[in-house]
């Protein structure tokens, strides 16, 4: 750890005893279904970096160049004096684009994140390119209560949540992670990314690409079943299954069993038969004036709104006012 990152460490919000109870849950319910954010431990957040980069996967490059052009106009959005904090934080890249357009001095950045090693490898990396900037990560399910570090003297708490991940929530999710927010930066704002309602042949092929990195990351899961948790299934057992749902204005992501067998975990067995999924993944896909209508319900007042010459992608800020 460089110096001047300061480091928080909290409770652990996915240890494996979680995991377990998590899938054991997942595993008895029907249909089966489970939380995404069981993707994500470091080797899970590596493959979303190289899902990011793939010529079919057009939401990082669109949000990228939302942001490089629109970075000013943002930033200003958020004021002077500014505790920046960035949900479901990743490798830090989007938000070099906003600190690159903030002054340096006038702000302290709180990135949060389910996957320590690879939040504290991407800030490691961030303080060596940004000297002086205040680094505070927490390691957190940012979705749960989480304890934020004080927001400084005369600084206003702003959120950034880019990569259309409120996308993977349930509307019930999104309604609550949104309140909580809405909460959590009352006088400040968040900046937002979501992905908008398009053809579904553009959806399909983000989410099915042809090298097979997103079947990889959704595997994953199954992965650290087995290597964490201790899971026995058949190696070929699953396959990837990612569809566009028009009902629910979604791509879905599933786990389909390739033949029928049997999961076993911690003692119980579950059973699959050929074609049953667990279902992994939701990305729901917004209307501006949908999103925004969402927004107000939980306590934000919607404001401007960026998006590219396609419709394909918005970034969104929302004022958390503060009520009095």
């Amino acid at each position: 750890m460089k110096p001047g990152i300061e480091w928080r460490q909290p409770r652990a919000s996915a240890d494996n005893e979680q995991f377990a109870a998590d899938l054991h849950a997942a595993l008895a319910r029907t249909p089966k279904a489970i939380s995404p954010k069981y993707f994500y431990d470091e080797t899970g957040s590596k493959l979303f970096e190289q899902i990011c980069d793939l010529p079919e996967y057009y939401p990082t490059r669109t949000e990228l160049s939302l942001l490089q052009t629109h970075a000013h106009d943002m930033a200003a959005q958020m004021g002077g004096q500014v505790q920046l904090v960035e949900y479901g934080a990743g490798a830090l890249r989007k938000v070099r684009l906003l600190l690159d357009a903030m002054p340096r001095d006038s702000v302290q950045f709180v990135p949060v994140d389910i996957s320590g090693p690879h939040l504290l490898a991407a800030c490691d990396g961030l303080a060596g390119d940004y000297p002086g900037l205040a680094i505070q990560p927490l390691v957190a399910d940012f979705t749960r209560q989480h304890t934020l570090p004080p927001c400084p003297a005369g600084s206003r708490r702003v959120g950034f949540f880019p990569g259309s991940s409120i996308g993977n929530f349930t509307p019930s999710e999104a309604d609550a992670f949104l309140r909580l927010a809405a909460a959590e930066l009352t006088g400040g704002g968040l900046l937002i990314g979501i992905d908008l309602v398009k053809d579904h042949g553009t959806l399909h092929a983000a989410y099915n690409d042809a090298a097979g990195v997103t079947a990889a990351f959704n595997m994953n899961l199954l992965h650290r079943a087995r290597q964490e948790l201790g899971a026995e299934f058949p190696p070929d057992g699953f396959e990837h299954l990612a569809f566009y749902n028009p009902a629910y204005r979604r791509i879905e992501m599933h786990l389909r069993a390739t033949r029928p067998l049997e999961l076993q975990l911690g003692g119980e067995v579950y059973s699959f038969h050929e074609g049953e999924t667990l279902h992994t993944e939701n990305s729901h896909k917004y209307t501006v004036e949908g999103f925004q209508a969402l927004a107000t319900r939980a306590g934000f007042k919607p404001g401007k709104v960026w998006t590219d010459e396609n419709a394909w992608f918005a970034v969104l800020w929302l004022e958390a006012e503060s009520g009095e």
